[in-house]
């Protein structure tokens, strides 16, 4: 899915393996000292999108190592300072706090409690015990711009986007970018539902933008982007030829690939794989943030893009490789953000 991404774990895997030579006991055994922790954001387990692809990468940590893992759901911001001192507090040796809205919670968690270890996903905390994993989502969503502006038929593109943050700023500010490399002349419709847990929000907000004749919609809104799916899923139904983009993982295996035209993945799994087996190894980055771009196949699009036809495919690794050499900068914030 992602190459680099995917050849770093293989080479983790073949070492883990040559260390197991005393069999599968010994392999499982190297892990039970562990007890690796995860703090959903607001968006809950269940999302289909980003908490669920970081609790993806745990669970294959715990298959691989036979380390505990476990994980606290954050139904507001309120809850995500006492979720981290949950797993700090019963000696947890890492603890991940999924998402941007983690700054505040774990920033002071650390601060109390300088001995425990911590790691944080979109978000960087400048602390000797806090590893930070950034990803560059205006390059990844660049690409999946270019396949809306080169496949819509009504010229009108919406984006529905969760809370009014940066990180979905980066998200509209690459999509509309992508689009207005190939189609100038598109219409982009945008609604931002404030939310991450409300799929009524983002069905509401996905039928006003269709309402308004886009035809395409990309959709960063965790759980309310489930909504953004549901509201094409009865117009296709209805015959309407309607499409989604999803976000963070291949939505399509979820959602169908009948509406889902692409998807903007994001290595979250494989992130949370990597630094979590890295810390098990002895090699935690306390302090260092690592920004994960197209260039590191941290964002892109899925393996498999069974409704973009080859031409558009071409078009977007194109793109991909100039935004790689640095031809083209693209933009982390749309106007007026």
């Amino acid at each position: 899915m992602m190459r680099k991404w995917g050849l770093v774990l293989s080479v983790l895997v073949a070492a883990a393996l040559v260390l197991s030579a005393c069999g599968e006991g010994s392999k499982k055994g190297a892990g039970a000292d562990f007890k690796i922790g995860l703090v959903t954001d607001v968006g809950g387990i269940d999302d289909k999108s980003f908490n669920q692809s970081a609790w993806d990468g745990l669970e294959r940590v715990k298959k691989d190592t036979g380390a505990a893992t476990k994980f606290l759901e954050s139904k507001g911001e309120a809850d995500m300072e006492p979720n981290l001192n949950n797993f700090v507090k019963e000696g947890y040796s890492l603890t991940w706090g999924i998402g941007f809205l983690f700054q505040d919670a774990m920033t002071k968690v650390a601060k109390q409690n300088p001995d425990a270890k911590l790691a944080l996903i979109d978000n960087e905390i400048d602390l000797p015990n806090v590893s930070s994993v950034m990803f560059a989502e205006n390059e990844g969503a660049f690409l999946v711009g270019v396949v809306a502006g080169l496949m819509t038929k009504s010229g009108k593109i919406g984006f529905v986007g969760g809370m009014d943050i940066p990180v979905i700023h980066r998200f509209d500010a690459g999509f509309e970018a992508g689009i207005k490399a190939v189609n100038p002349n598109a219409e982009i419709l945008k609604n931002y539902v404030g939310e991450f847990m409300r799929p009524d929000l983002g069905k509401q907000a996905a039928a006003t933008l269709y309402d308004n004749g886009a035809d395409i919609v990309f959709q960063a809104a965790g759980n309310s982007g489930t909504g953004v799916f549901n509201e094409a899923r009865e117009r296709k139904d209805a015959g309407k030829d309607v499409w989604v983009i999803g976000v963070d993982k291949d939505q399509s295996i979820d959602f169908g690939d009948d509406i889902t035209l692409t998807s903007m993945m994001k290595g979250v799994e494989q992130a949370v794989y990597k630094v979590s087996k890295d810390f098990m190894d002895g090699n935690f980055e306390g302090g260092k943030v690592v920004t994960l771009g197209l260039k590191d196949d941290g964002v892109g699009l899925p393996q498999e893009n069974k409704n973009v036809p080859e031409d558009v495919l071409k078009k977007v690794d194109e793109y991909k490789q100039k935004i790689i050499k640095g031809e083209i900068v693209v933009p982390t914030a749309p106007a007026g953000k």
